[in-house]
């Protein structure tokens, strides 16, 4: 991985490239380069920025109108020029671009070797390419089925474009269990592994599907094929986003931008579904399986990150709120666990992208042992939303920084609603209590409003701790995840080492590490065992920690404890994950800025995982 650009008709492809690899930065990267067909195949490429690149790449030839480009976050191979992608075949006479991993690699490589073939880089995308050129040498077959061949021999996930010297008007893209998106233009066609670098030009794409090999030629339309040699009709969608969501709209990042936009995110993804005056919840994608969530034996939620703290709540709440047994489930660990599924089970798949490659492949796990998949992503059109049965779209927008904000409390909310609306179908919540929580739950973004105010005293206490080396994050109850999401969001972009716990388990081990360096982070509203979690900042007190609590609006009596305090509105209990999770990006945010770090693009990580 991580990102792949390709264009093809009458306008000059360079610009087009370098635009859309920018647009795919918030994937995470290492490197990058670029082919443009125009005689030959004239390739750049360089370790680090798209601006290191431009910069490599100035007052070098590069007109043309066919080109591929990548942004590439290393798996075979160090990050430097020479494993920067595209890569040439031995001959010269293709370059290809890749995302995904071979894992036969190794075997197939030796087996070029001693057919002749050399190798100038540590990459499996080089051995793939010199397959494809073997095969397209020796059997004699055009572009397009020298790709399908090799792709049958290939085991692992790709998603690739090839450009050839001898098919100068062509490029060959194909896919498996790596996303690739075709645009289709008046005269001309974009690929891209998301929809970020061609919504610009066009709002009509093709989602290829797993092992199928596309054709996009010069003024003809466009070809799709799978890997079996089966000719497949395209299914042309139209995008839903807008490019100045693609923005960052005056704000200096897509972070702190995407955290402010969490009011609106949040009315989106209850738009058409929360209807609090009617006292009613529709939810239309899982409409067809509310009763097959209702008789379930139990839901199990499996998702990666982020996504996988949005499914602890959400235990929190169908537990809580409609009394369903949930279990959840990291999904690179549920994949290789043999677990016991059966047809009686529910399976909730969260993934901001629709992408995450663990996820996907849990997801096939649970169908092929027929349980019920149902899944909630960003993305329309992403993978998992078409491998699953049925599901809901967060319509939280585009999510270009790195850590997840908004598509966090975007899943969380879409979690509330189900578990309002199981409680409903159950008949376990006075009709009375419903409406009030309905009603609740409508006036959140106006409660998040109100809290994004607070932005001075997380400055103050941002600089306070920036040169800090831990922190410690504690919660109870539904505020468990929450800490365990602070803690991942710090870590992730300031890289501080940060840890989340149950506030009960303290005294089970982390304790140990509290004296007066040590920040511990309470989400301590006035819900739940309150009073428990102030007995546990009255030991951290007791030790010397710093202590920084998100308390209930009016809470004098941690304020007298705690060294600062960050206050959100009065709300349900079951509400707080959302509002208190405000604070802790914001306060992820500034830290990271202090210590000058990439907030929306943090080293080694990618947006979108889509390899193990």
């Amino acid at each position: 991985m991580c990102g792949i650009v390709a264009y093809i008709g009458p306008r000059e492809a360079y610009p087009i490239l370098i635009k859309g690899l920018q647009r795919l930065e918030y994937r995470g990267y290492d490197s990058a380069g670029l082919v443009i067909a125009n005689g030959g195949l004239n390739m750049y490429k360089t370790k680090g920025k798209v601006s290191d690149l431009v910069e490599y790449v100035k007052d070098q030839k590069t007109s043309g109108s066919i080109g591929i480009a990548h942004t590439r976050w290393a798996t075979h191979g160090e990050p430097n020029q020479t494993n920067a992608h595209p890569h040439y075949s031995q001959s010269r006479k293709l370059a290809i671009i890749h995302n995904g991993i071979i894992e036969n690699y190794s075997s197939l490589k030796e087996e070029l070797i001693h057919r002749g073939y050399e190798f100038h880089s540590d990459t499996d995308t080089e051995v793939l390419v010199n397959l494809i050129e073997d095969i397209q040498t020796n059997e004699k077959v055009s572009l397009e089925e020298a790709v399908r061949i090799a792709l049958n021999q290939v085991i692992g996930a790709y998603a690739i474009a090839i450009l050839s010297v001898d098919s100068p008007d062509t490029i060959v893209a194909a896919r498996k269990g790596s996303p690739l998106v075709i645009g289709i233009g008046k005269d001309d066609y974009f690929l891209a592994s998301d929809a970020t670098p061609i919504i610009e030009y066009t709002k009509n794409v093709v989602y290829l599907e797993d092992e199928e090999v596309a054709v996009l030629k010069r003024n003809e339309e466009l070809k799709i094929r799978n890997i079996k040699n089966k000719e497949l009709t395209p299914y042309i969608q139209e995008l839903e986003w807008n490019l100045h969501e693609l923005e960052k709209g005056g704000y200096e990042h897509f972070m702190m931008k995407e955290i402010y936009e969490q009011p609106r995110s949040i009315r989106d993804s209850m738009r058409g579904r929360l209807h609090a005056q009617e006292g009613t919840i529709s939810l239309g994608g899982i409409i067809d399986y509310e009763q097959k969530l209702l008789h379930a034996r139990r839901v199990i939620i499996i998702a990666c990150g982020t996504s996988w703290h949005a499914g602890l709540v959400g235990e929190y709440l169908f537990e809580d709120i409609a009394r369903v047994t949930v279990e959840v489930e990291y999904a690179s660990e549920f994949r290789y666990r043999n677990p016991i599924i059966d047809e009686d089970d529910v399976v909730i798949a969260i993934s901001q992208s629709g992408e995450t490659a663990d996820t996907l492949a849990a997801i096939e796990l649970a169908k092929q042992r027929g349980a019920t998949i149902l899944g909630i992503c960003n993305v329309v059109g992403s993978s998992i939303p078409r491998a699953t049965h049925a599901g809901i779209y967060t319509h939280a927008g585009p999510e270009i920084g790195v850590a997840s904000t908004k598509a966090f409390t975007a899943q969380v909310t879409i979690l509330t609603l189900m578990a309002l609306r199981l409680a409903e179908l159950k008949g376990n919540i006075p009709k009375s209590r419903f409406m009030h929580l309905l009603a609740e739950l409508e006036n959140l973004p106006n409660h998040i409003e109100k809290s994004l105010n607070n932005r001075g005293i997380i400055q103050e206490i941002a600089k306070r701790f920036q040169d800090v080396s831990n922190f410690l994050y504690l919660g109870r109850g539904y505020n468990f995840p929450v800490a365990l999401e602070g803690a991942l969001k710090l870590k992730e972009i300031s890289y501080i080492h940060a840890e989340g716990y149950p506030a009960a388990e303290m005294k089970h081990g982390p304790i140990a590490l509290i004296d007066e360096n040590m920040p511990v982070v309470f989400i301590a509203p006035k819900k739940g065992i309150y009073e428990k979690v102030v007995s546990n900042i009255q030991e951290v007190k007791a030790r010397n920690g710093k202590i920084i609590a998100i308390v209930t609006e009016g809470d004098e009596h941690i304020k007298k404890i705690a060294d600062y305090v960050i206050e959100i509105p009065e709300t349900e209990e079951f509400l707080i994950p959302m509002l208190a999770s405000i604070p802790l990006q914001k306060l992820a945010y500034h830290v990271a800025i202090l210590r000058g770090c990439n907030v929306d693009q943090p080293r080694n990580l990618a947006k979108s995982v889509t390899v193990e």
